[in-house]
């Protein structure tokens, strides 16, 4: 195969990193919208870079790598950067550089367990990395997922269409009981189905139509804000799937 033509999904890889450090940088001038849109924008380079692998079976370990460090800058670092700025804000009204905020030790706390979305990430990911598995499913919140969530938390200032909603959503209790249960969701083993399948068949992918079928009429309905609440009911499905004995 032409080595340039090898390096296309590095390349593709390349262009997740680089949207997801551009989401860090806005997220951190509290530009949270643009953080969100290039949060989105990584996602889809997340999956046109597996997506060109396969076409062109230009798997490597060097790829491999190379798509974990991304994907912890796209869809950890970059969401745990809108969390502290959305956290400053409940907080304090404002967003301002880190040594200006006068804050109490308490808040110092909250602001900072942001940063267990990354560590988390990073523990995800290396033991994804580490251990070789051909189970058909995750273990555990797949970080992308997580990016998605916050960006789309992002993206709801601008879209400010419920207002009682919005201002309870965007407390700090809620926000820092998000941002703890997404980060331990990304290292728990639950069982979560993946939405690859390999064939249309309903008795091998119906609880994949019930998650499509929910996922559609929560965008249709509410927009962005139904963008949050699709991640929130594939964990919540799992775990009903899980209770219930569903093997996938």
């Amino acid at each position: 195969m032409n080595p340039v033509i090898k390096q296309i999904p590095n390349f593709i890889t390349s262009l997740n990193l680089a949207a997801g450090s551009l989401a860090v940088i806005f997220a951190i001038d509290g530009h949270l919208i643009w953080a969100g849109i290039f949060i989105c924008l990584a996602a889809v380079f997340d999956f046109l870079d597996g997506f060109a692998a396969r076409i062109f079976k230009a798997y490597s370990e060097l790829g491999k790598q190379l798509d974990s460090l991304a994907d912890l800058v796209s869809f950890g670092l970059a969401p745990a950067a809108i969390l502290f700025t959305l956290l400053e804000f409940s907080l304090f009204e404002i967003n301002q550089p880190i040594y200006q905020i006068a804050a109490r030790w308490d808040q110092w706390l909250i602001l900072f367990s942001a940063l267990l979305m990354p560590v988390f990430g990073a523990v995800r990911l290396a033991r994804f990395n580490a251990v070789q598995s051909d189970e058909p499913f995750f273990r555990g919140l797949p970080i992308p997922a997580n990016g998605i969530f916050w960006a789309s938390m992002g993206l709801m200032l601008e879209v400010s269409k419920y207002p009682e909603l919005f201002q309870h959503i965007f407390s700090t209790r809620i926000l820092l009981i998000l941002g703890l249960f997404t980060s331990g969701m990304m290292v728990i083993t639950l069982p979560m189905f993946s939405l690859k399948v390999k064939n249309l068949k309903w008795n091998e992918n119906w609880y994949r139509y019930i998650f499509l079928a929910i996922a559609v009429v929560l965008l249709v309905t509410l927009n962005v804000y139904g963008l949050a609440l699709t991640i929130l009911a594939y964990i919540f499905l799992n775990f009903g799937f899980y209770l219930a004995g569903v093997r996938y």
